[in-house]
């Protein structure tokens, strides 16, 4: 069992929209998640403006990523996908004697975007859309209001190392049909 916080975004993307809605949100959660000096951007995504992080790194990183994503759904037969974002820690590694051999990632926190693609009739593309904003503002207020919790703060452990963009170590792993694709 996770000791450590889970936060979910569901989003309902279609194929027009899949690449900029997720490039939007994994910048968003790493500019809440970012503790380096970091040099803010806006991304403006169907009438909703979303923090972002201007780092050539984090940048390669998320658009990687969403296209490893978009390729997955694209092949796949699963049109249901996951993005999870784990920040960990690094911490001593300790065998049977507590004897130390090295370091592992710890993970502190979890992000998990569950999304499904859907194509929707020109007819109700309106709609599609207007709920996919509304579903974007939801993600920026889940983001706001679970890294300014009590719970968020504190399972951001003691920042030891200030170089660099972040602290520490960062996993995104993308899954299509509940199978990680690289």
């Amino acid at each position: 069992m996770n000791t450590y916080p889970t936060v979910t975004v569901d989003l309902i993307l279609d194929r027009h929209t899949i690449k900029d809605v997720l490039r939007a949100v994994l910048d968003a959660i790493l500019f809440h998640r970012l503790f380096g000096t970091v040099k803010p951007k806006t991304r403006e995504v169907l009438g909703v403006t979303m923090p972002g992080v201007s780092d050539l790194e984090m940048e390669k990183l998320v658009e990687e990523k969403v296209d490893l994503f978009w390729k997955g759904m694209e092949g796949g037969m699963s049109k249901r996908g996951q993005i999870i974002i784990t920040f960990s820690e690094k911490r001593p590694k300790k065998s049977w004697f507590q004897v130390y051999v090295g370091e592992e990632d710890v993970p502190w926190e979890q992000w998990i975007i569950n999304a499904e693609m859907q194509q929707p009739r020109d007819r109700d593309r309106q709609e599609f859309d207007s709920a996919l904003s509304d579903a974007l503002t939801k993600a920026i207020h889940t983001m706001l209001t679970h890294t300014s919790s009590d719970r968020g703060r504190t399972a951001v452990p003691l920042i030891t190392n200030a170089t660099g963009i972040s602290p520490f170590p960062i996993r995104v792993t993308v899954k299509i049909g509940g199978v990680e694709i690289n």
